[in-house]
């Protein structure tokens, strides 16, 4: 496979034959405003449509993600609140919910920052959050890891927020759970992100897509670059992939 960008491609194996999509929500398959794009939501519905489960990969909460699910029509699993929770069905069980993260260790983690006198506030959505920590980006990533120096939690911005979560947990272990229920491997397939909490997973990936509207981790993490930003960049690096024909 040959693909061009902007900024830089990274070798992909030409005999690549990709089972699957999964991808972020915020600033991916939305504008910087985090509004749904239409036409990225018709090409999830196109790739669903040729036979390819796509999986949501966010650090929103399950309920939201969920309802995102439903309404776009999708069939893979879900990785949710940035690794955290795992949904699925399963012939015979129904709908499974899997929790992957101990979000005593976030709690704690959130205290330690409190009094310390960092300026952070838990997200609104956090009421519903079940395994991690989610905080307004009020403070630098960089102070609050110095803050949380030792303590046993992951700190990651997704550029909209920014996550605590127990050491070890994150998207590419609760995507690589997921996938392999399915059979499946990241590089089995097309994953699309812009923050640095997937930076994991575009590494991984049989072919990972970041825009240019990404983190510099992300975009320098995936093998394709978009020229586009947000929404518009899934749609190119969809197309890149050529998993639609």
């Amino acid at each position: 496979m040959s693909v061009r960008s902007s900024s830089h491609t990274r070798a992909i194996d030409p005999a690549a034959s990709f089972r699957a999509v999964v991808t972020d929500v915020d600033g991916t398959l939305t504008d910087s405003s985090r509004r749904l794009d239409p036409v990225a939501i018709s090409y999830l519905r196109r790739v669903e449509d040729a036979g390819y489960p796509v999986l949501l990969a966010t650090g929103n909460v399950l309920p939201i993600a969920l309802a995102l699910y439903r309404a776009l029509g999708l069939s893979g699993p879900i990785v949710a609140e940035n690794g955290g929770m795992l949904y699925r069905k399963v012939p015979g069980r129904g709908e499974v919910v899997e929790r992957l993260a101990d979000p005593r260790v976030a709690r704690r983690a959130f205290r330690v920052l409190v009094r310390a006198g960092l300026p952070v506030r838990r997200l609104f959505t956090d009421r519903w959050r079940e395994s991690e920590v989610a905080l307004e980006p009020t403070a630098s990533v960089g102070a609050l890891r110095r803050a949380l120096k030792g303590f046993p939690v992951t700190v990651e911005s997704t550029g909209f927020a920014i996550h605590l979560m127990e050491s070890g947990a994150g998207k590419l272990p609760a995507l690589e759970r997921a996938l392999a229920y399915e059979g499946l491997a990241p590089k089995d397939c097309v994953i699309l992100g812009d923050g640095d909490n997937d930076v994991s997973m575009l590494r991984a990936a049989g072919f990972g897509v970041s825009f240019a509207s990404a983190s510099s981790r992300a975009r320098r993490a995936a093998h394709f670059v978009t020229r586009a930003s947000y929404a518009a960049g899934f749609v190119e690096g969809l197309k890149a992939s050529r998993i639609l024909v």
